[in-house]
């Protein structure tokens, strides 16, 4: 029986969760509206996956939220949490990062389910240009650079984020500029969670390149536009195949996957998709 501690820190999380993605007063009449049915398979167990309505869109992560802190969804939400409560309870070492945090909420679950479970060492990066895109990121990818940009979320909005939950703290660091700037410098020591969301080949790899080496081992890297984006995709495979990463990547939802970096034991596997 879990404790009221535990089912109290629960509350709070999944709360959190609804209220950062808009799910609490956004899911009314639209919620069963039907919407072109897509089809996704399950990597590890080939179940397929039937997406057909409003509100199966919105907990994929496949709409563009209004008011939303995120737009990743609940599945990728879950699977955040997921992660994080297996390196507190593995006790992985090093900070969480996000790079890609567009109006910050995914990193702001982040700290709050560090504050939820006490952990006062570990800090939340946020790593984002803050200003959109370089037109070198685009390259190949028929995208217009003034349109994404459009939607780009400045620094200060995004703490405004974090106050607004009451979680701006010494444990959040940002940390701005492009990613082939910024992460060459950055002060990160080891890293437990490495999250990255930044669309296209040169950021994702960029990503990997300068945060993969400092990921403890245990810890989880996930790659939430994998099967959205073709340079995406091949910025990964590239990057684990040049560095001989064999751990299994695990789909999330259609957009996202994840893996947990080796250790001695076997790792860790989200539950399933049911």
């Amino acid at each position: 029986m879990p404790t009221l501690e535990t089912q109290n820190r629960q509350l709070y999380l999944d709360l959190l969760k609804r209220v950062l993605g808009d799910f609490i007063y956004d899911l009314g009449a639209a919620k069963d509206e039907k919407y072109p049915t897509m089809t996704w398979a399950d990597t590890r167990t080939g179940r397929k996956h039937t997406l057909s309505t409003y509100a199966d869109y919105k907990a994929n992560g496949l709409l563009f939220p209004q008011q939303a802190h995120t737009m990743i969804g609940l599945k990728r939400l879950d699977n955040l949490q997921f992660c994080l409560e297996q390196i507190l309870a593995q006790n992985t070492p090093g900070d969480l990062l996000e790079a890609g945090v567009w109006r910050g909420g995914a990193c702001i679950f982040m700290r709050g389910l560090l504050k939820a479970y006490g952990e006062t060492q570990r800090k939340v990066w946020v790593a984002d240009s803050f200003v959109g895109f370089q037109a070198s990121d685009l390259v190949n990818t028929n995208i217009d650079l003034e349109k994404t940009n459009y939607h780009s979320v400045s620094q200060a909005q995004v703490a405004e984020h974090f106050k607004a939950y009451d979680l701006l703290d010494e444990q959040v660091v940002f940390l701005p500029g492009f990613l082939d700037q910024s992460l060459p410098k950055a002060p990160i020591e080891a890293l437990a969670l490495l999250r990255l969301d930044v669309d296209f080949y040169h950021p994702t790899l960029e990503g990997l390149t300068w945060l993969y080496p400092r990921l403890s081992p245990g810890g989880f890297v996930i790659i939430d536009d994998y099967y959205a984006f073709e340079g995406c995709r091949q910025a990964v495979n590239a990057y684990r195949q040049v560095h001989q990463i064999s751990e299994p990547l695990v789909r999330i939802d259609p957009c996202a996957v994840y893996w947990q970096k080796s250790t001695s034991s076997q790792g860790a596997l989200a539950p399933g998709n049911d």
